[in-house]
């Protein structure tokens, strides 16, 4: 009884519907756009350069200022992370809407231009969330209240992936895109029911020009800059993402390539990696318990890296549904894994008196590889062959490793936590 009612605490359930409408649109703009594009004849090399439209989830940082400091235009009653969420959703729901009205082959720039605003709207959706979910929850909340904001994001990735997909057959590309703009709605349902949250900062009408632009802009960075090893730690986390995101860009064509149908990749892709994640998830948060963050980290990026061996054997196997399976049960697990373990070192890594921005910073950083180096996934994967490309994404993940140990001989890990439990004081 006592678990069952921690679960039913409100601020875990507003954590779940944000998780899904942070995740809903992610899939809109990486893989089945990438899918769409790969079905409409475009090469591999364009799709390839998709992974620039992302760029916004690597910059956001620069506007994180903005949204962490400045009162919404609308909805000021709602408080100032509410305000913001109530704003850019909706206009969210607009961009997913022109994305799927929008032809890839007959209006190449109207399907760009309405990615690009999806992703700026989403990363915007995000900056607000991670603060509101950092400052909302109090600190025995934060590893629950992780926890269920990742399901709902994963929640969203089935939804969203496997939806629209599947719809797509049926409907076509615009009511497929419509159910996604309508998910949204979720989001906008605990940003209307949730309570707004004190900032641990003065308000910024209540400064000077020149303390609000330090506030917002200098001391973000300056706090940050006095951890020791500071900069190791920002490479490490813009590096270790990088073998998997390398791999990331080039799943979609990599499965229609190999005659992967639509509802074969909703079914295998979609639901099946969802539960293969979650379980993940689950494994490294007992691991990050047990271990330490730290150590942790190490062991799930091993696991990460090496999973890419999975694509070689399907690259090798062609349509096989067995192999299928195997692959994306592994790659997902890890991936699972790895996610529990870095989500929780970044969220460690902010101070509360800079959430939005540091936060922003830190999660960027954590995908610019994908939206990069990414870009160029296409050119490399054309000019090697599908097994000596993701050979080659397993070898991009070793410079963060070696980071990391470096870490971890200069900054000593936390003593060992005690596992988590869910019974109540």
């Amino acid at each position: 009884m006592r678990t069952l009612a921690l679960f039913k605490n409100p601020r875990f359930l507003v954590m779940l519907a944000l998780g899904f409408s942070a995740g809903a649109p992610l899939p809109l703009v990486l893989g089945i756009l990438r899918r769409w594009m790969t079905e409409s004849g475009i090469s591999l090399t364009e799709i390839g350069m998709t992974a620039l439209i992302g760029l916004p989830y690597s910059l956001k940082f620069l506007w994180s200022p903005l949204l962490d400091n400045a009162m919404p235009p609308a909805f000021r009653s709602w408080g100032r992370r509410r305000g913001w969420l109530a704003v850019i959703q909706p206009l969210l729901m607009l961009a997913i809407l022109a994305m799927g009205a929008s032809d890839p082959v007959l209006m190449p720039l109207a399907t760009v231009s309405a990615a690009i605003a999806v992703a700026f709207l989403s990363a915007s959706q995000d900056i607000v969330i991670d603060a509101y979910r950092i400052e909302f929850l109090e600190e025995r909340e934060q590893g629950l209240g992780l926890a269920f904001y990742v399901w709902g994001y994963r929640l969203a990735l089935l939804a969203v992936g496997a939806g629209v997909l599947a719809l797509s057959e049926y409907t076509g590309w615009f009511w497929a895109f419509a159910y996604a703009a309508a998910l949204i709605l979720v989001g906008f349902l605990a940003v209307w029911l949730g309570p707004e949250v004190l900032s641990p900062r003065p308000p910024g009408a209540r400064m000077g020009i020149g303390q609000r632009i330090r506030t917002a802009l200098i001391d973000p960075f300056t706090d940050f800059m006095r951890r020791p090893y500071w900069l190791a730690i920002l490479l490490f986390v813009a590096l270790f993402k990088l073998g998997e995101a390398l791999a990331a860009v080039m799943v979609t064509p990599f499965q229609a390539q190999l005659g992967f149908t639509r509802v074969e990749v909703a079914q295998v892709g979609s639901v099946f990696g969802l539960f293969a994640t979650l379980l993940g998830a689950l494994a490294g948060g007992w691991l990050v318990a047990r271990i330490g963050t730290a150590r942790a980290l190490v062991l799930t990026g091993l696991g990460q890296m090496l999973s890419n061996v999975m694509y070689i054997w399907l690259a090798y196997a062609g349509h096989d549904m067995g192999v299928f399976y195997l692959q994306t049960g592994v790659e997902n697990f890890t991936d699972g894994l790895a996610d529990a373990a870095f989500l929780t070192y970044l969220s460690a890594l902010t101070s509360r008196a800079f959430t939005a921005t540091q936060y922003a910073l830190l999660s960027s950083l954590a995908a610019v590889g994908t939206r990069t180096v990414g870009a160029f996934s296409g050119s490399l994967a054309e000019a090697l062959g599908w097994p000596a490309f993701y050979f080659m994404t397993m070898l991009a993940a070793l410079p963060a490793m070696g980071i990391m140990l470096f870490l971890l001989k200069r900054l000593p890990p936390e003593p060992k936590a005690r596992p988590v439990t869910l019974a109540a004081d």
